[in-house]
Parts: structure tokens; sequence; C-alpha cells
């Protein structure tokens, strides 16, 4: 008889393990904040690990698998975490750890925080230093004017404002 007519048990469904989440290639560089965040993330997923630990439904075994995937993951960005110091920044260029005030084509204005990859937030304009944006602004002045390489089209950006908390 095939295997396709065969009914798998829900435990066995569960007890399939997950993928790993992959790993950034890029240098885990992180503000404070975003180690803290790091850290607060681990520490919540430990919690929820004790909590389930003991469950015996399969659906609780599933989720205890998942946090235990995503606590190797953290683990993992915990333990290549390179703390940045943004003092040691220079004040006049785009690194690291910046808020730049940028200007768009139309006169739009923008602030962007480059920060790591974990704590990325488009939406509160926070961007990773290894997306496009950030890439294309490192290393810019006042002044300068970069291209936003972006799927909907290129877009170019004036650095107005350079700022370091």
């Amino acid at each position: 008889m095939s295997r396709a007519f065969v009914k798998e048990s829900d435990e066995d469904l569960a007890s399939d393990e997950l993928p790993e989440r992959p790993q950034s290639p890029y240098p885990n560089y992180v503000t404070p904040a975003g180690l803290a965040q790091l850290q607060v993330q681990y520490a919540e997923l430990l919690d929820r690990r004790a909590r389930l630990v003991a469950a015996d439904d399969p659906l609780l075994k599933q989720q205890l698998r998942q946090v235990q995937r995503d606590l190797r993951y953290f683990r993992g960005r915990l333990e290549s975490a390179i703390l940045v110091e943004v003092s040691n920044q220079p004040r006049d260029e785009v690194h690291f750890g910046a808020m730049v005030d940028v200007g768009d084509e139309n006169g739009k204005r923008r602030t962007f925080s480059i920060v790591g990859e974990d704590e990325a937030d488009v939406g509160a304009g926070k961007i990773s230093w290894a997306s496009p944006l950030g890439k294309a602004m490192i290393g810019s002045k006042v002044g300068d004017n970069v291209v936003w390489k972006r799927p909907a089209g290129d877009t170019g950006l004036e650095i107005l404002a350079i700022h370091y908390s």
C-alpha cells in the first residue's frame, strides 16, 4: 500500500523538526538599544520555554519546538553581536548609529536612523546599515546626494543633517 493513503497521527506531524532561522551573512553590528532589544527577546523566549516544557499537548510541543528554534537564533545573534559605540563615530559623516535627515526630489523630508539588522523597523524610520538605503548613505556628508535603489524605482535623496545621540 502506498504511504499516500496512510494517515499520519497529529503527534507524528508535530515531531517534524523546524528549519533553522537563517543567520545574516553580515557582521552583527548593534546599537546599545539594539543589544538590549535582543536580550529582552531572548529572556522572553526563555520564560516561554519554561512554561511550555512540561506540556503534554502536541500543539504545545510544536510551540516548544518553535521557541527552542528561536532561542538558538537569538543566542547566535547575541553571541555574534558587535556593540558599536556611537560616540566614536565621526560627526560629519553618516555611519552606523546616525540619525539622518534627508530630502527627496519632491521636497519631502524624512529622518532615518542607521541601525543593526535586528533593530530595523522601516515604519519607525530605523533602517539596517546593510539595506540598500543604509549602504547608499554610509560615508556621505551634509549636502551629498545619494541614490536610494528601490523596486519602485530609484529615488534621489539629499543629506540635510546628521545627528548622533
